[in-house]
């Protein structure tokens, strides 16, 4: 099969990624966070206030359902050429649109490292991957991917796959 037996008891989709806890399986990206996120509570990735915490949740969602759904036509061998490419400029505009938001605090609208940021920076690493490059106005975008680039607990997070991609 293409999925170990392991990954299918664990997870009824056979999906990636999944997090086994103990007796606890996880496998929707956005719960496993959450989990970790109340598992481990230092450093905090969440704010602490209700209205933060929903902005916060709500921008995860926009990164998921805006930028994700092109990283995965970009990157789906089934996708037709024409939709790669319709894909590709979108999220180079998109990006370089939001461009200006890096330039006001060091995190992606945080002075602290967020969920947000986690949910980001593994998009930002794949841009050459997916044939995107930014233009020098996203300048604050590619001054914030420099600078989480170079953060140690962002070079051990990568897999052996991600650090061959840059």
């Amino acid at each position: 099969g293409r999925f170990p037996n392991k990954l299918l008891e664990a997870n009824p989709y056979g999906t990636l990624p999944t997090l086994v806890d103990r007796d606890l399986a996880l496998y929707e990206p956005t719960v496993i966070m959450e989990y970790l996120e109340e598992r481990y509570p230092h450093p905090p990735l969440m704010p602490v206030y209700p209205v933060a915490r929903g902005n916060t949740r709500l921008l995860m969602h926009r990164i998921q359902r805006d930028w994700c759904s092109l990283v995965d036509l970009i990157l789906d061998p089934r996708s037709k050429e024409p939709a790669r490419v319709q894909a590709r400029k979108e999220l180079r505009e998109s990006l370089t649109g939001v461009s200006p938001l890096f330039a006001e605090k060091p995190f992606f609208l945080s002075d602290e490292l967020s969920l947000v940021d986690c949910c980001l920076l593994p998009i930002l690493w794949r841009l050459p991957l997916l044939g995107i490059e930014l233009p020098r106005p996203a300048k604050p975008l590619l001054d914030y991917m420099d600078r989480q680039f170079a953060r140690e607990s962002f070079r051990q997070s990568l897999s052996s796959v991600e650090r061959a991609m840059r």
